[in-house]
């Protein structure tokens, strides 16, 4: 033990390691930011639908899609919106069934219920947290119209893999990269595989905006096309032309303002220079948790590149905490983790099916997701403090406090016998 390991936990009257939770720290807003939203106020043009001058929205959709090398991009309202215009745009709909994971944020099935389709949700695998194609070919029946796999806390999905299932089968693939920005498939970036993606630009995600914010990806143009015309009302609106007030589909205000725009294309100058000290600070936080015994931490698999932004890890609470019940061992590992400075959080409180606005449209049995459950029952995470480029100091603090928790397992196994009687 060094000094910092040897020194009583700060759940029993110790002094923590770190004094006190740091800010976020997230997102990075600079000078250049502000000039370019100072920028957009000082135009008087705030909105998209602008037929006669270039637009904040159009500068960022033609700079993703160039970062990606896919044909089209188009700005939307959020995230969410993103993924129901991206299904809207495939002809998804009611009576179709469309298969998510079980362990992912609320928004990629209400998404799918919204356009009035069934969602039926995959398990996930116990390292990734990420679909399977196995997983997706066991829950394909006639209904079966598409797939939407999600790069789940940064870590892209087996694109190949799951590509080859839905062209079997006839399916719609729309990629959910809402926490994916700069992630990597075999060199390729998440988002060019050649499916639709989505984005989300929400202030919290590695490429982030003032607020909210989402773009849809594809080297579709009939795709694109129709989710320009969703977004607006379902007008079709022509550069250098009037606009006409004429629909020709059912649409929606579902536009990205020029504001956040602007914001997010000043952010996507340093993208690169965030995304690469975001991997060498985390690349040196795992070095050091790589050798505790019973931690499962996040990894990267060969030819993957982890954009890293939400850090999960899976500890083996029956080793660490015997006859100890799942929910008490973490609770207290997390009490333990929170009292020494780092923010630990659970993130998802049960398998999304579980959501009680999803359980009167799942047409599963409870239970179908049992490694989905096991890790939200067991794990713990890091997010959005860790995202900063100058993170580094403050995750090899993070690293003394899991080194010293760790090396006090007996007490912590201690203290939840006490908690059990």
């Amino acid at each position: 033990m060094n000094d910092v390991t040897a020194a009583k936990l700060a759940l029993t009257g110790g002094d923590p390691v770190l004094r006190e939770l740091a800010p976020t720290g997230w997102p990075v807003t600079t000078d250049a930011d502000r000039a370019a939203v100072l920028s957009v106020l000082d135009s008087n043009v705030f909105v998209s639908d602008r037929p006669n001058e270039p637009t904040a929205v159009e500068r960022l959709e033609r700079s993703w899609a160039e970062y990606l090398g896919v044909r089209r991009c188009v700005g939307v309202s959020n995230g969410t919106t993103a993924i129901e215009l991206a299904l809207l745009a495939h002809g998804v709909g009611p009576g179709d069934e469309v298969v998510v994971p079980a362990l992912t944020f609320v928004a990629t099935a209400m998404a799918v219920v919204h356009v009035g389709a069934t969602p039926v949700y995959a398990d996930v695998d116990p390292n990734t947290f990420n679909m399977t194609a196995d997983g997706l070919a066991e829950l394909i029946t006639e209904r079966t119209k598409a797939v939407v796999p999600v790069h789940l806390h940064g870590l892209s999905v087996d694109t190949d893999a799951i590509g080859a299932v839905a062209r079997r089968h006839g399916l719609v693939v729309i990629e959910d990269a809402a926490q994916a920005q700069g992630a990597r498939y075999r060199g390729t970036p998440v988002g060019a595989s050649g499916n639709t993606a989505t984005f989300s630009l929400q202030m919290t995600k590695n490429l982030p905006t003032c607020g909210e914010g989402g773009l849809v990806v594809t080297d579709d143009d009939a795709v694109a096309n129709r989710v320009v015309q969703l977004r607006q009302f379902g007008e079709t609106i022509h550069p250098g032309r009037p606009r006409r007030y004429v629909s020709h589909r059912l649409g929606f205000n579902a536009k990205l303002n020029n504001v956040q725009a602007a914001y997010t294309f000043s952010q996507l100058e340093r993208f690169g220079e965030y995304h690469e000290a975001r991997r060498a600070n985390i690349a040196a936080f795992l070095d050091r948790l790589k050798g505790l015994d019973g931690l499962l931490c996040p990894s990267e698999p060969d030819g993957y590149e982890h954009a890293w932004h939400i850090l999960r890890f899976v500890p083996d609470l029956d080793a660490i905490f015997p006859g100890t019940d799942a929910a008490t061992a973490r609770d207290l590992l997390i009490r333990a983790l929170r009292a020494e400075g780092l923010p630990a959080t659970r993130y998802q409180m049960m398998p999304l099916p579980e959501q009680p606005a999803l359980r009167s449209v799942c047409r599963q049995e409870r239970g179908s997701w049992p490694v989905t459950q096991d890790v939200v029952d067991r794990s713990f995470t890091i997010q959005q403090r860790h995202l900063a480029p100058d993170a580094g100091p403050l995750l090899q603090g993070y690293a003394d406090v899991i080194e010293k928790v760790w090396a006090h397992r007996t007490t912590l196994a201690d203290l939840a016998e006490g908690a059990d009687h």
